[in-house]
């Protein structure tokens, strides 16, 4: 087998796993080969910037480059790459511009050169956080953001969608509300009644699916923040079952609703990411501020 043979195999291989591949593994593509052969290749690839070479748990292993990625760095000058290496770790959560300067040690006039360059080249991109509305953070061009850093599917343009979660609190509601009526209507003792009215949140997001009551795609994750809205209402109980998945089912509130429930925190979808730091913080968070002045 010749070395272009090698090369062809490895990168197919490398395409295939981008969690990376490692020296067995590639022995294993190549049982009857010198291991002095395919490691030569294998140098080759890596001084070409084809593969990068890592280490995870001990283990060395060779991940592949997406090639578009490659491509619009290379070229770049030595500022260009440090900078691009930085955002790039920092993945869809993005890293802020003050974070750069420091990783990078590149002062303010520099490191806004670089930005402004690497973003006309589509290299990167700035996305407004919705922890802080005046800054941004920067992450690769081609990734979709994380949910921390666009608050997800309750936010529009960085505005909380109040007026959204609380129709989906209503309609999940509703939802346990009929689980728990339809197990009534088929009769049995208590307890099976009990037991027929729960849901999960996979039973509630098919319901809303169903409804086309949203215009953005919500997971069942969504469904989950949002049920765990109507259990702080009281309207809902939750509990786990043997498989470690949560059930819901809609009961009758022995008290009002407490204030706080009916703040923005009481029904924010990310206040289990609300921290003293961090991207989300009450002390950065406009809706808190303007509920409290309200």
């Amino acid at each position: 087998m010749s070395e272009e043979q090698i090369e062809e195999q490895i990168l197919t291989v490398g395409r295939e796993k981008p969690e990376g591949i490692s020296n067995s593994t590639i022995q294993q593509l190549f049982p009857d080969i010198q291991p002095a052969t395919w490691t030569k290749v294998m140098n080759k690839l890596l001084k070409n910037n084809v593969f990068e070479l890592f280490k995870d748990q001990n283990e060395l292993l060779y991940k592949f480059k997406d090639p578009s990625q490659k491509s619009t760095v290379k070229g770049s000058d030595n500022e260009e790459r440090v900078v691009f290496k930085i955002i790039e770790e920092a993945d869809n959560k993005g890293i802020w511009i003050r974070d750069i300067r420091f990783k990078s040690n590149l002062n303010m006039t520099q490191l806004n050169k670089v930005l402004k360059s690497l973003e006309t080249k589509k290299i990167i991109k700035a996305v407004k956080s919705v922890s802080a509305s005046k800054k941004k953070v920067y992450m690769l061009y081609e990734l979709e953001p994380d949910s921390s850093v666009t608050g997800g599917a309750w936010y529009q343009d960085q505005d909380f969608e109040s007026e959204f979660v609380d129709v989906l609190n209503q309609q999940c509601h509703r939802f346990l509300v009929e689980r728990w009526e339809n197990a009534v209507s088929q009769g049995g003792g208590p307890v099976l009644i009990r037991n027929r009215s729960y849901a999960t949140a996979s039973d509630v997001h098919k319901f809303i699916s169903d409804l086309g009551i949203s215009k953005v795609a919500l997971t069942v994750e969504d469904m989950e923040s949002i049920l765990y809205t109507v259990v702080l209402d009281n309207k809902a109980e939750r509990i786990i079952n043997s498989s470690s998945l949560n059930l819901y089912r809609a009961v009758n509130p022995l008290l009002p609703s407490t204030g706080l429930v009916k703040s923005n925190c009481g029904i924010c979808p990310i206040a289990n990411r609300c921290a003293d730091t961090g991207l989300v913080t009450p002390k950065v968070c406009n809706y808190l501020n303007d509920w409290l002045e309200n």
